[in-house]
């Protein structure tokens, strides 16, 4: 029974950071857009050198840098990264647990994979870069009737037909054929490989999550409606703040018709504590008070505000969950 139970404490982290829903429309909408910047690639910018030596370099790169490149916007994009980055900063990680670390970086290189893996598996069932190259590695003698006696860098002429000598035009389509065989081969294998995986994390997802599936969708909601009234809220506020220090230095603040009605709704702004932005920032997972759910940080500092209880408040906003 300890046993089971350690293990469930420990993998309700995970539930977290599957927010099914929205993150399947933004994962598809990734998806489309690198499927987009592929295809126009392709026909706009893709040029095969067709040199022994650098065939091989230039498909590899034309694979490997944008998917690197994907892969890092979508670590830097991804708010999980920096709520573990402040997490560290503000609290040093103390309260961070193995479980909690791993369903975190799982979520951060989960969410940053999806556009690199389209644009490797869209790479490769076109099949141009692999073509290019690996077309310098093939063997002549497996070709039937191909000439005796050529070297690798003929071979590497291939993906470019305006380059290859004239006898040998007749296998200009066996070996594109072969090549692309061998790309869209490891390309749905991967498609497979990524499948099967996805599978596996939703069915650990399901059997470990603490909470029902309702109420994770519940949760998800919430979320996603906090951070909009957050943003939209930090938005105004940002603005009366600066209305107001304009005003104090200049006498007057030059506004527009809709700035001057923000003005005439909420009167003013009062700064916000760094205390308080610390307490409300970093990494958050599920947390139940007296048995009702605290969904965020926000949520947790609201509700301790409102009890009006401090020393609570410290020792509860330094605990993840």
């Amino acid at each position: 029974m300890a046993a089971a139970a350690l293990i469930t404490e420990n993998f309700k982290f995970v539930s977290l950071f599957f927010k099914s829903k929205d993150v399947m429309i933004f994962n598809g909408l990734i998806a489309l857009g690198t499927v987009a910047g592929q295809t126009a690639y392709n026909i706009f910018a893709f040029d095969c050198p067709c040199s022994s030596g650098r065939n091989y370099r230039y498909g590899l790169a034309a694979i490997g840098v944008p998917a690197l490149v994907f892969f890092l916007i979508g670590i830097m994009i991804n708010k999980s990264t920096w709520d573990l980055v402040t997490e560290c900063l503000l609290r040093k990680c103390r309260k961070l647990s193995g479980a909690a670390a791993f369903a975190l970086l799982g979520s951060i290189f989960g969410r940053a994979v999806v556009a690199p893996l389209t644009w490797v598996v869209i790479s490769l069932l076109q099949g141009q870069a692999y073509t290019c190259a690996l077309s310098e590695f093939i063997d002549p003698g497996t070709l039937e009737g191909f000439p005796s006696g050529q070297s690798s860098e003929v071979m590497a002429k291939f993906p470019c037909q305006q380059s290859v000598p004239a006898e040998l035009h007749g296998f200009l389509a066996e070996t594109e054929r072969r090549l692309k065989y061998e790309s869209q081969l490891i390309g749905w294998l991967l498609v497979a490989g990524m499948s099967v995986m996805v599978f596996l994390m939703q069915c650990v997802k399901r059997c470990c999550s603490p909470l029902s599936y309702q109420q994770e969708d519940y949760w998800s909601q919430y979320r996603n409606n906090e951070n909009i009234l957050f943003q939209r809220t930090a938005a105004v506020h940002a603005r009366l703040l600066a209305a107001e220090s304009v005003k104090s230095f200049f006498g007057f603040v030059a506004l527009e018709k809709e700035e001057k009605e923000l003005l005439a709704d909420y009167q003013s702004a009062r700064p916000i504590c760094s205390t308080n932005w610390n307490r409300v920032t970093g990494v958050y997972l599920y947390r139940e008070k007296n048995g009702l759910p605290l969904y965020s940080r926000l949520n947790k500092w609201a509700t301790y505000s409102l009890e009006n209880n401090m020393e609570a408040m410290e020792k509860e906003m330094d605990m993840l969950s």
